[in-house]
């Protein structure tokens, strides 16, 4: 069925030569808009200074990382070969090494993004399961993965972020809360900035 899958895919492909450049930009730079908004929701916590979703958006490309460095004794153990060198006459359009292919790396983060960007924020979060999905099926209509490699790797990206949730708010938020209180207070609080540059301008000022 995996197989099946895939050849449906990359039949879909090879008669739509017009998305080809579309879903091989966003089989390699799709995740950067997980990033923008992970920066974006970063700012908006910043603005709003809440501590709880600071911690999620910390905690975000944290579990990120940490699902991705699990995946890895994974794709060793399992060992699939990627469907262009399994199968012939694949239509690939992007290069990519001759590695495991299961669990998807890039899926595993997407689903790690998407989900800690849910916790933080609904209104992104959902924006960002959307990127994640597409992400996701740019990489088998480039013709690197299988469908079974992104979908294992949405979930176990989206598994870690979830899990880990619980643990990394307790203390994201008092970590967060020291921050406050720390040279780099701006950092996590746009309160903190403002007041940080009133104080300086007082003291120049006096002096």
């Amino acid at each position: 069925m995996n197989r099946h899958g895939f050849r449906d895919i990359n039949d879909f492909a090879r008669h739509t030569s017009w998305l080809h450049g579309f879903f091989a930009d966003w089989a390699t730079y799709g995740i950067l808009l997980l990033a923008a908004l992970l920066l974006i929701g970063w700012w908006q916590a910043r603005r709003d200074a809440s501590p709880r979703r600071m911690a999620a958006l910390l905690w975000t490309p944290v579990a990120a990382l940490l699902a991705v460095a699990i995946n890895q004794p994974i794709v060793h153990a399992v060992n699939e070969r990627r469907p262009f060198v399994a199968m012939p006459h694949v239509l690939t359009l992007v290069h990519h090494a001759a590695d495991a292919g299961f669990p998807s790396d890039h899926a595993t983060a997407s689903g790690a993004l998407a989900v800690g960007l849910i916790i933080a924020s609904r209104r992104l979060g959902w924006l960002a399961a959307l990127i994640a999905i597409v992400i996701a099926f740019s990489r088998v209509y480039a013709g690197v993965h299988y469908p079974g490699d992104v979908l294992a790797g949405l979930l176990l990206g989206g598994a870690v972020a979830l899990v880990g949730t619980i643990p990394a708010l307790w203390f994201g938020e008092r970590a967060v809360l020291a921050l406050r209180r720390s040279p780099i207070a701006p950092v996590v609080s746009a309160a903190a900035a403002r007041d940080a540059a009133e104080e300086d301008r007082e003291s120049q000022l006096v002096s």
